[in-house]
């Protein structure tokens, strides 16, 4: 009966009373033939028992019952008790260190399996090629070369047998510590090659990014397993061939290798790389016609494709779904990930609000918060520009005892400063007292964000003193922060460094700052030059840059000559036509203006509609222009029109000629409107809404206009309150009338 039952494995085991019982009932001679010990995990009660059992009666003297005991103490997990109970063992053989030491490799603790594998040795017993193997492995996780080259010799000194299990750990042990010379020399050596064997060599050819070698090794082989597809898939992907890596996707399909889990994963990181949404509905199907059980890990590859795909519908359905098709297994690693992957994708789709009550669901239900759920949430509040709920989730962090590394640190560094508040993102920078790049990059950032142009130039200065190496995205910033405070020289010093000195080959965006900083300061010809000289007449983002400094410097000769190419491209950004039309409105060019609309219509291009929000109170009040949809929409335009009217004794004038709009609108009809535009209402509701001390932070998804621009100075001025404005490229901080911008933007 009892041999019946071991031969019967079942999930989450339990042991008939019966069973026990005829244990019990064993004699010392029987008990070490219960070898269903060995292969499956029993109650630690159960185990200690039968450890107790075989000491009174004397059985543990057996060395194979005491191996037993030691083999069911570690498949249990009891590794504390295994240790304890190989202490105690009177006689030990290779079996019971292997045990040991095959244990402490598995579970990654591979400084004391070396260990153990040192004393084994010191007391004389001679390891098998299982042990060896698991040693080797230990060598390969630490990169161990020197250790792992003395077994190595070992082997040969005592004319230990190699079997293509030991030979290939000790192939990949020399490809994990680079050493390709031995490697090579090993497996054009070796007589016996398994599919394991190519395997590792191909995939150390993807690891140097000898992509060709790879594939021709690879088309060598003949019969090709699921596991060698697997290996050159993912390498190709790793390495940036992904179009070459979907080729043999459809080759693996049509040579009628039978996907494993492996593979759907990797297929579907393919697909969230290409974004190529059909094909990942293709194999979602293909998923589940396999009938192949979808664990956590592939669940959380299904979730993660949609994400990247932009189809959030689809993500939440295989979330959601997931205690009924999946089963929950609570704060695991997988179901974590889950609640990660969901967040990070709603932040991704630009979908915050989700984002947040997604986030505080997963507090609520008390499930484990990782430092990648964190740092996405951080970034929603950041574009979302929340402070106070941003602050919540920093006490949050700081209450979870989350050490503020350099990632953290930047994603809080980065919040603080795209919520407007710079003070508390040079806190945090200098709290974390690091020389990483990231952290440093995201300080630059922010005071380039801010208008702070030569408070980040000097931080970049210093960071270079000390020998930090920067990379693209920290010239980014430095190349914003010349741009905005108009430090022409110091830019193209800093863009001659990024190539010259560092290496790094120009993007878009460096491109795009550039000519932004030559149009900021009316550098026209020198922009002309730039581009014929670097080649960049196809990029849209340059031109769009151009056009702006034209309406900058109100320039409506050169807008046209710029418009002409930036429009040649049929671009659907509403962005280059609603610049062009403002300047022929600035201008009182009412026919160009109408011609600019009809071609936007012809062509299809729709404008987006402005607007701005502010957080009052934990909550988030959104307007658009000539809002009346707020319940205190009465409150806030009677407030407006009085505070426009005092406005007008200190100076200011409404000027209805910013307004895109159709020739025949009046100038009265131009200035209500503006009246009403979304940065004005929210700057209404704010300061009816606080204190007359607490500065108010508004959050625009535009570029500020002229007439809104003055508004904002002079109601800083008239009710001495600081008023800080995000648009979609800077912060602008009002006080006492002035901008820190310097009216420069």
């Amino acid at each position: 009966m009892v041999s019946t039952y071991c031969l019967t494995p079942k999930a989450n085991l339990k042991i008939p009373t019966i069973v026990v019982f005829l244990l019990k009932k064993l004699s010392p001679f029987h008990f070490h033939h219960c070898k269903f010990y060995s292969h499956h995990s029993l109650p630690f009660p159960t185990t200690s028992s039968l450890h107790v059992k075989a000491i009174k009666d004397g059985s543990f003297q057996n060395l194979d019952v005491a191996n037993h005991l030691l083999n069911v103490y570690v498949k249990s997990k009891n590794l504390n008790h295994a240790c304890k109970l190989f202490d105690e063992m009177p006689h030990r053989d290779v079996r019971t260190w292997t045990i040991l030491v095959s244990t402490f490799a598995r579970v990654g603790s591979n400084g004391a399996a070396l260990e153990l594998f040192k004393n084994m040795q010191n007391e004389g017993i001679k390891p098998n090629q299982f042990t060896l193997s698991s040693v080797l492995k230990c060598c390969s996780s630490l990169s161990e070369l020197k250790i792992g080259k003395g077994v190595h010799g070992w082997i040969l000194r005592n004319g230990v047998v190699f079997d293509v299990i030991l030979e290939n750990a000790l192939f990949y042990f020399y490809v994990k510590c680079e050493d390709f010379g031995s490697a090579k020399w090993l497996f054009e050596s070796m007589e016996e090659k398994n599919s394991v064997t190519w395997n590792i060599m191909i995939g150390a050819y993807l690891d140097t990014g000898n992509v060709d070698k790879a594939v021709d090794l690879f088309r060598r082989q003949g019969l090709k397993g699921v596991s060698i597809w697997n290996t050159i898939i993912k390498g190709l992907m790793r390495n940036g061939f992904e179009r070459i890596a979907l080729k043999l996707l459809y080759e693996m399909v049509k040579d009628g290798t039978l996907f494993n889990e492996v593979t759907f994963s990797i297929a579907l990181v393919l697909v969230s790389l290409l974004k190529d949404l059909e094909l990942g509905k293709q194999i979602h199907g293909r998923v589940l016609l396999s009938g192949i059980h979808v664990d956590g890990f592939l669940r959380n590859s299904l979730i993660d494709m949609y994400c990247k795909c932009g189809e959030m519908k689809m993500a939440l359905k295989v979330f959601e779904k997931m205690d009924t098709y999946f089963g929950r297994n609570e704060n695991s690693i997988e179901e974590v990930i889950s609640w990660s992957s969901i967040i990070s994708g709603l932040v991704l789709n630009g979908e915050f609000e989700d984002a947040f009550k997604t986030f505080t669901s997963m507090v609520r239900k008390d499930i484990d918060i990782d430092a990648f759920s964190i740092t996405s949430i951080v970034s929603a509040c950041a574009s979302f520009g929340v402070l106070e709920l941003g602050r919540q989730v920093h006490g949050l962090v700081q209450k979870m005892g989350h050490k503020l590394d350099a990632h953290l640190g930047s994603s809080l560094i980065d919040m603080y400063a795209k919520c407007g508040n710079l003070d508390d993102a040079k806190r945090i920078f200098k709290q974390t007292n690091d020389m990483n790049v990231v952290l440093w990059t995201s300080m630059v950032y922010s005071y380039a964000l801010h208008g702070r142009g030569r408070e980040a130039v000097h931080l970049f200065e210093f960071s270079m003193s000390h020998r930090l190496l920067p990379n693209e995205v920290t010239f980014i910033g430095v190349l914003t922060a010349c741009s905005h405070a108009g430090l022409v020289e110091e830019g193209c010093r800093y863009f001659r460094l990024m190539k010259e000195v560092y290496g790094i080959k120009p993007g878009v965006e460096h491109f795009t700052r550039m000519v932004d900083l030559y149009g900021r300061a009316g550098q026209f010809k020198e922009i002309k030059k730039f581009i014929d000289e670097n080649g960049i007449h196809h990029l849209r983002a340059v031109w769009r840059s151009f056009l702006s400094s034209c309406r900058l410097h109100r320039d409506i000769e050169m807008a046209e000559w710029v418009s002409e190419n930036l429009l040649r491209c049929k671009t659907l950004d509403a962005g280059p036509y609603v610049l062009l039309s403002n300047i022929y409105a600035i201008k009182q060019r009412w026919e160009e203006v109408a011609t600019v609309r009809r071609l936007m219509q012809s062509r299809g291009v729709k404008k987006q509609p402005c607007q701005s929000w502010i957080q009052i109170r934990n909550q988030v009040h959104a307007f658009i222009m000539d809002d009346r949809s707020h319940p205190q929409k009465n409150e806030i335009c009677a407030y407006l029109y009085k505070l426009i009217g005092r406005l007008r004794e200190i100076g200011y004038s409404s000027d209805a000629k910013l307004v895109m709009q159709d020739v025949e609108k009046k100038q009265g009809e131009g200035e209500m409107l503006l009246g009403f535009h979304s940065e004005k209402l929210a700057t209404a509701y704010g300061i009816i809404s606080t204190a007359s001390q607490t500065p108010i932070r508004i959050m625009k998804n535009l570029r500020i206009c002229d007439d809104c621009h003055n508004f904002m100075r002079y109601t800083s001025q008239l009710l001495d309150k600081e008023i800080i404005v995000r648009d979609i490229h800077r912060f602008h901080h009002f006080k006492h009338g002035c901008c820190s911008c310097g009216d420069y933007w």
